[in-house]
């Protein structure tokens, strides 16, 4: 038909019936571009703006885990249950050269820690579906039931095949009493099937009544005696090794662990080495050290149980050992004690004989997260975050510091949450950009890289989902900062809009677009009306030590400023309504936030979550305690002037914004106490001050706590936002 048109055009020839076909052409044409554009109109309507609710419908993923023959891709699939309002953990099988994921086990409770037996032909997992502190099963990949391997009355976590794939290595805690009984030669530990389901029951209430009995009242001796939402118990975390099921398991024929570390330490997760003759792992260096961040070293433990060897010494403390695939060095980071939070984790190594550990990515300056061998054993694979992204880098393990190359494997337009290496260095990945939250993907030797999941799919094309803008500024002693920007969904250059300025915790946290457990709130927070604004003030990891480690002895005084001058960057750009700014952040972040109002009136509103606000009481009451220690080099009793000034709570008297507080009640990282010390302060004088608590909850509550208790958090957040920047 085009080409009758340019013949009637250029007076070829003329002939009716090809006019008139002509024309039914264009009319036709014409008629299937409006319904293009209407349906173009349509989609454009359909999509609508992120709003609280979508956090039900957000699923992520979790602990990717090649199978040894590289084919297949194991991970943890985490689903929100509304209804219930909790989480479910499955574990999902890929191929890795394409292919649809398919779920594995049933995910009904929470099944994690896929790992894979070394033949290839199992995988055991951590699941609660028959006890709630989490047991370990078996299951053949090639189908059948999954089989209960451990029975401990503590539960069972962590599990680690041997390499010829016949016994599993695995946490477990007890106390001194416990390990006595187990130790006691004529122990019959035998287990006993209940006659039926009234004697399980009854056998379980037992258990539990004597556990409470343990407890009242309850007595403390060190320090942390809490942690998470729970107090200690005195049990030490030990590692136990148990025979891999063979076929379906009676009663009596439940297999018998056995442990083989001792002493009142705890253990990290074990590490077969390649022989299976021993096991590495990290153990507290001081029982009496009163420490939580710290201090730990590499141990080699015989497999058989006995005396352990310790393979490294104090300076650093030490974590995740690991060895080389052809077992001549073990690999591990470390982490320099004098300065737990700005020295940043380092991968380092020694031959397996022993020796002087060498560090193998000090030259980068990057803080490393997770690592994982080369199989060559040639080098090492790491992520690190760098200038709001995290990427998957790899070194090769040259001697001479000045010769080890270091390439970039995983590109930083995203941030990798967890990775791991199989075949001959593929790598499969976890990562989150900042249009599309955590999927799987896998690198190929040869550069090639793959998308194997699609994750919210269907709610992500039907939001607006706003983009992030990068902004670059200059603080005022001339230092650059980082920070990004996100606009309303109809964001119209002509107007003034009020401006969210969000804060991370930590300190030494690096926020970026891709950032899992923030974006939803940046997204619906854009939705509501605001301009978002987040940065990496001095203090965030992702820029090196230097300034990691520039709040030293400064909280407040050297990152307040890089906040302020963000500030000042986006009001001078003409958007922002400096009279409806808007600030907020959690545990560091609700420290940061009450001291910018507590130096500035320039805030129309504050919302302090989780925060510390009295250096001196935190340092009392927190499970992390040291943290003050290494962070101001002294103890409260010889720097109580110092740790006062630097408290928000001492400048609660010049605060005039209206300050929402939100707090978990089981918070033992920033005590409630925080909050309440801080609403007594303003309510006594007068001010706009809420207090919102919330039971069960602790430190994690707005990444892993209740739904419903996150929900609630940030529709408190926006509520409190809405009634004095957009009224």
């Amino acid at each position: 038909m085009v080409q009758y048109r340019a013949l009637l055009s250029n007076g070829t020839f003329h002939d009716s019936r090809v006019e008139r076909a002509v024309v039914l052409w264009q009319v036709m044409s014409q008629v299937i571009v409006d319904a293009n554009q209407k349906a173009t109109s349509v989609t454009t309507i359909e999509r609508t703006p992120f709003a609280i609710n979508d956090l039900y419908d957000l699923d992520w993923l979790e602990d990717p885990r090649i199978s040894p023959d590289g084919q297949t891709i194991a991970y943890v699939h985490v689903q929100v249950d509304r209804v219930q309002n909790c989480y479910r953990r499955a574990i999902y099988l890929v191929p890795v050269m394409h292919g649809q994921p398919r779920r594995f086990t049933s995910g009904q409770r929470q099944d994690h820690t896929p790992r894979w037996s070394p033949d290839g032909r199992r995988l055991a997992f951590v699941s609660t579906r028959d006890d709630e502190r989490g047991q370990i099963y078996v299951i053949r990949v090639d189908g059948g039931e999954a089989q209960q391997v451990t029975f401990m009355p503590q539960g069972a976590r962590e599990p680690a095949w041997s390499p010829d794939s016949t016994r599993i290595a695995f946490l477990s805690a007890c106390d001194e009493a416990e390990r006595m009984r187990e130790d006691r030669a004529d122990a019959d530990t035998t287990p006993v099937a209940p006659a039926d389901a009234w004697e399980e029951r009854r056998i379980r209430e037992a258990e539990e009544h004597a556990e409470a009995q343990r407890h009242d009242p309850r007595v403390i001796t060190r320090l942390p005696y809490r942690t998470g939402t729970d107090y200690f118990d005195n049990r030490r975390h030990h590692i136990y090794s148990v025979a891999g099921p063979t076929a379906d398991l009676e009663w009596s024929d439940r297999p018998q662990p056995r442990r083989i570390t001792d002493g009142d330490i705890h253990h990290s997760a074990p590490v077969w080495m390649p022989d299976g003759q021993a096991l590495l792992t990290t153990a507290t260096r001081d029982p009496e050290a009163d420490a939580l961040l710290g201090y730990y070293d590499v141990l080699r433990v015989p497999a058989t149980g006995g005396k352990p060897e310790i393979l490294t010494r104090s300076g650093y403390s030490y974590f995740d050992p690991q060895p080389a695939p052809d077992g001549s060095m073990i690999a591990f980071r470390r982490l320099p004690e004098e300065r737990l939070l700005a020295g940043g984790y380092r991968v380092a190594l020694i031959p397996v004989a022993g020796g002087e550990p060498q560090s193998l990515t000090a030259h980068t300056d990057l803080s490393v997260e997770l690592f994982r061998w080369h199989p060559n054993s040639q080098g090492v694979f790491f992520s690190a975050g760098w200038r709001g992204t995290t990427g998957v880098y790899h070194t090769d393990t040259e001697p001479d510091s000045t010769k080890r190359h270091v390439e970039l494997q995983v590109n930083t337009n995203r941030m990798v949450s967890a990775f791991d290496v199989g075949g001959a260095g593929t790598v499969a990945f976890i990562a989150d950009t900042s249009d599309m939250p955590g999927n799987l993907f896998v690198r190929h030797p040869n550069g090639e890289e793959v998308q194997l999941t699609q994750l919210n799919a269907a709610l992500l094309a039907a939001r607006q989902v706003v983009p992030f803008e990068e902004v670059q500024y200059t603080a005022p002693d001339g230092e650059q900062v980082q920070g990004w920007v996100a606009y309303p969904p109809d964001f119209d250059s002509s107007r003034q809009y009020p401006l969210a300025v969000h804060i991370h915790g930590g300190p030494p946290i690096m926020w970026g677009p891709g950032y899992r457990s923030m974006w939803h709130e940046w997204q619906v927070c854009a939705a509501r009306g605001y301009i978002v604004f987040f940065c990496n003030p001095r203090g965030s990891d992702g820029y090196g030590e230097q300034w990691r480690g520039s709040i030293r002895d400064h909280w407040g005084e050297a990152d307040a400023p890089d906040i302020l001058a963000g500030v000042d960057f986006l009001v001078a750009q003409g958007h922002v309504d400096s009279a409806r700014i808007a600030v907020t952040g959690g545990s560091y972040g609700g420290f940061m936030t009450t001291w910018l109002i507590g130096h500035t009136n320039r805030f129309a509103c504050a919302v302090a979550a989780r925060g510390v606000f009295s250096l001196i009481s935190q340092y009392g009451t927190s499970d992390a305690h040291e943290l003050i220690e290494s962070e101001f080099s002294g103890y409260p009793w010889e720097l109580q002037e110092e740790l006062w000034y630097h408290s928000p709570l001492a400048h609660a008297h010049k605060i005039t914004t209206p300050l929402l507080l939100l707090h978990g009640e089981l918070d033992y990282r920033t005590p409630i106490s925080e909050a309440e010390q801080l609403f007594a302060f303003l309510r006594r004088q007068k001010k706009t001050v809420e207090l919102v608590r919330y039971p069960r909850e602790g430190h994690e509550l707005t990444r892993t706590g209740e739904p419903h208790h996150r929900a609630d958090h940030l529709t408190r957040t926006l509520e409190w936002f809405d009634r004095y920047c957009q009224p």
